[in-house]
């Protein structure tokens, strides 16, 4: 009873979904109404409120191709919006997001996961943020214009922090009001954007370096730096950034004990990172002998697994309604949806 109150009654966020770049594949292969049909059902038997989609794109595309492909995402995801405008919207402010909440829709927020769109064109960030890009993730794992990636060893990533035009991005972005999401940013890069930034910065999905030591996930002392600026790191469900091995849902959890331990729990969101479906990703629950990354946790409509794990520990109310999305939407009230 517990668990369903939860599901039915907080505003659930997650912080990160390739959504866009799913849609898109799918509508170039003449399919409709993709979130109605594939995704909705699950956003709502796990009782989700508001997704943040993020603008991927794949190396093949790059570098030429990065503006275009990012625009088609775009406009395949105001295709679902003429379509299926009764079950889900973009929210680009803060009416928007009450709107949306009050109606029962799903709210998306768009995303960079990498700035190679904008190549090395500041002009290009204003163009995305009237077409609805609230959130700029500087890099996914690997070099562009603005910064270095990080890779998901152990082994020291790049020593290079922004460039000249990655820094011109953070100003840039956070005079239109958008957010800076350091997921995938090197430790460089990271330290960078933390000496500049002037607002809360998130960690849209990334874990803890700490409890599964790849460069992937954050250091102790780069949760407390992002805590200090008033910001939130959304834990991820991908296996590879869980544990070594023997990821699961119990180890997910490790990870949001970690970060109640050193940041507090007003720092803690959901950044799922659910990709199972979207990348056809090796099944070990349906494959044993699979190899690879998976999702700890069989996509929204089974987060309640995530519930009982909180509740077992001795998770209150109070702090689970922060974790499950209160953080979040603190932060994007007072950043980028004002």
């Amino acid at each position: 009873m517990r668990i369903k109150n939860i599901h039915e009654n907080f505003t659930i966020v997650d912080a990160h979904l390739d959504l866009l770049y799913d849609i898109e594949i799918n509508r170039s292969k003449g399919y409709k109404r993709v979130i109605e049909r594939e995704y909705l059902p699950e956003f709502k038997e796990g009782g989700i409120n508001i997704i943040v989609s993020s603008i991927f794109i794949d190396k093949d595309f790059l570098p030429e191709l990065a503006l275009r492909k990012a625009l088609d995402q775009i406009s395949a995801f105001y295709s679902e919006l003429d379509e299926a405008e009764e079950n889900f919207a973009l929210v680009k402010n803060l009416r928007d997001l009450e709107e949306t909440l009050a109606q029962g829709k799903i709210g998306i927020l768009l995303s960079f996961e990498g700035v190679e769109p904008l190549l090395d064109d500041i002009n290009l960030l204003r163009i995305f943020y009237e077409l609805g890009v609230r959130i700029v993730g500087l890099t996914w794992s690997r070099r562009n214009y603005a910064a270095d990636g990080c890779s998901y060893s152990k082994f020291q990533d790049s020593k290079n922090g922004l460039s000249d035009f990655g820094r011109q991005v953070v100003k840039e972005a956070e005079r239109l009001g958008m957010l800076i999401d350091v997921s995938h940013l090197n430790d460089a890069g990271f330290w960078d954007v933390i000496e500049i930034s002037t607002q809360p910065i998130i960690a849209s999905h990334s874990n803890c370096r700490a409890l599964n030591g790849i460069m992937r996930n954050l250091t102790d002392e780069q949760i407390r730096a992002l805590a200090k600026t008033g910001g939130v790191i959304g834990i991820n469900a991908v296996s590879t950034l869980v544990a070594e091995r023997n990821a699961d849902v119990k180890a997910l959890v490790d990870h949001v004990d970690h970060l109640r331990d050193v940041a507090g729990i007003h720092h803690i969101g959901l950044g799922l990172d659910f990709c199972d479906k979207i990348f056809e990703l090796p099944n070990p629950r349906k494959n044993p002998k699979s190899k690879g990354l998976y999702d700890v946790i069989e996509g929204h409509k089974n987060i309640y697994q995530l519930t009982e794990e909180l509740i077992n520990r001795g998770y209150g109310d109070d702090e689970i309604r922060l974790i499950y999305g209160e953080n979040f939407l603190r932060v994007f009230k007072e950043v980028i949806l004002k």
